[in-house]
């Protein structure tokens, strides 16, 4: 019974630090229809900026801010790119995370940088007698909170204008909408959230390292993509919700794997084969091919 309710704490407080990056990818692949591959540099961004502030003795709280500041401008320079200089939408992806991970190497000064015996967010935490609840009540205010904003924002005005211009573009820019700064903004949000989740997991682990944010678009994915599925997501505040949900189940099916047995060299494969098993399942179910869905909602 301890055992497994190990696993449930574990994977609840990893699923809902995470769950930011799933929100950001929510913005970018289901709002806008963009395959933003800047995810896994600007997770890495996030870390590398808390990190290297904390070190030189900022308040957490501000290396956050603008480990955020940094994300939102990362994701913006991907929009630039694919609305301005016209490059695909996966090529600019790719470049901007890779000009990243130059730039992360340059912030940290090195390959990991180890915050053991730094004053961080999460430093408060560690005198608690509940110190595992603590946490992940503060990870769960941080992502409802995220979410609640997001719900908001997509149903003002320019967050409608950007939900048309993931699903139609050309009709909503015959109603004067600007779709390639909508895009611009879209990706910076997006990337900001993912931003987020870097500089708070790299806190929470206790240090931040230039390989921290492999296969994290992959992984995002499959939290959408479990989310929905079992939910059956058909609006905004319903996908979002769905991201959170799926976040959780995506790690507490790694925790179990890795109870059973699975070696850690093998999470990525699993998660991949999660992730073709969640879209090809319906095609097999149905006899017919099914795609899924990217455009904007």
């Amino acid at each position: 019974m301890e055992i497994l309710l190990g696993i449930f704490q574990i994977s609840l407080e990893q699923g809902l630090a995470y769950a930011l990056v799933a929100l950001g990818i929510v913005i970018s692949f289901r709002i806008l229809s963009f395959p933003d591959l800047t995810v896994d540099g600007s997770f890495v961004l996030g870390g590398a900026v808390v990190a290297r502030m904390i070190v030189l003795g900022y308040q957490p709280l501000t290396g956050v801010v603008l480990a955020i500041s940094i994300g939102f401008a990362a994701g913006c320079a991907t929009g630039i790119l694919n609305t301005r200089l016209k490059i695909n939408s996966l090529l600019a992806g790719i470049l901007i995370m890779t000009i990243l991970y130059s730039v992360n190497l340059r912030v940290m000064g090195r390959s990991n940088t180890p915050l053991i015996n730094y004053v961080t967010l999460f430093t408060p935490f560690e005198q608690m007698e509940m110190r595992w609840l603590s946490v992940v009540l503060f990870f769960g205010l941080i992502v409802f909170a995220c979410k609640f904003l997001t719900d908001l924002f997509l149903h003002t005005q320019v967050g409608l204008a950007m939900r048309a211009t993931g699903d139609n573009e050309q009709m909503i820019r015959t109603l004067g909408v600007n779709t390639d700064n909508m895009t611009i903004l879209g990706l910076g949000i997006s990337n900001a959230f993912i931003a987020l989740s870097g500089a708070l997991v790299a806190q929470r682990q206790g240090f931040a390292d230039i390989g921290m944010g492999i296969g994290m678009i992959v992984a995002g994915l499959a939290a959408i993509i479990i989310g929905e599925t079992l939910l059956r997501a058909k609006s905004v505040w319903m996908n979002t919700f769905a991201a959170i949900v799926g976040s959780f189940i995506y790690r507490l099916t790694i925790t179990i794997g890795l109870w059973l047995g699975l070696a850690p060299t093998d999470l990525k494969m699993a998660t991949g084969a999660m992730v073709i098993l969640a879209l090809g399942f319906p095609a097999l179910r149905k006899g017919k091919e099914e795609k899924l869905h990217l455009r904007g909602i």
